[in-house]
């Protein structure tokens, strides 16, 4: 995923109302940004942290700038922007980074599932000998020391749902499949964050033991583009 721009740099003042963030820019100039990402954040919205945006060209939005990128000690830079993981994702399985789904023909987006309801963000359809398989994408920026990324950074009762739905699918006879996807390069495995949300531990734990199918896929964030370039183990000890 290139940005098709020159991003504008600044330092980060203050993150708040989960989606707002404030900047100064590199010229001095303060501005408010959209922040996209309603998460907590955890370890990536330090104040005086430096900070990429994207510009919007459309007049009428509130706020012109976007943040996408944030630089951490030791890091780098890592991908905050909550709406790239599934065009990320979507684009590693149309170039062959991710071999567990290899021979699909169609990718559709955004499925509702059977029963109506609950919706799931990827739909693998068209291989010759395998059934259609259901991807859920969920986003990673969180990670400690050693390389190791954790998911959720706050309670999700939403991923915990989507595990539940996802499981739900396997006795209809498709695939069902969750896809971590890690906008950080430092990162060398994913594990389920316990100590934050032990319920999502325990359901992710459940999943995998009915036949869900896990992967993780690591990016290296550039001032250019975000392009996921490797798989992960995931890791639930």
């Amino acid at each position: 995923m290139d940005f098709g721009q020159v991003l504008t740099t600044g330092t980060l003042i203050r993150r708040y109302k989960r989606f707002l963030a404030d900047v100064c820019l590199d010229d001095g100039t303060r501005i408010t940004c959209h922040c996209p990402n309603t998460g907590s954040m955890l370890g990536c919205s330090t104040p005086g942290s430096r900070v990429w945006l994207s510009r919007a060209d459309n007049p009428r939005r509130k706020y012109a700038y976007t943040w996408e990128m944030v630089e951490l000690p030791g890091a780098g830079l890592v991908g905050i922007h909550t709406g790239h993981p599934n065009a990320l994702v979507e684009e590693a399985i149309t170039s062959g980074r991710l071999p567990a789904v290899a021979g699909y023909a169609r990718v559709r987006r955004e499925v509702t599932l059977p029963g109506g309801g609950t919706r799931v963000d990827l739909l693998l359809e068209g291989h010759p000998d395998r059934p259609p398989c259901y991807v859920e994408v969920k986003n990673v920026t969180a990670a400690v020391e050693g390389g190791v990324a954790l998911f959720p950074d706050a309670v999700s009762e939403r991923g915990r749902r989507h595990l539940e739905a996802l499981q739900s699918l396997l006795a209809s006879g498709s695939r069902a499949m969750l896809v971590f996807c890690v906008q950080r390069g430092d990162v060398n495995e994913v594990r389920p964050a316990d100590e934050i949300d032990p319920r999502y531990g325990r359901a992710l734990r459940a999943a995998i033991a009915a036949g869900v199918e896990v992967h993780a896929l690591r990016a290296q964030p550039t001032i250019h583009a975000i392009r996921l370039e490797s798989s992960v183990p995931v890791v639930c000890p």
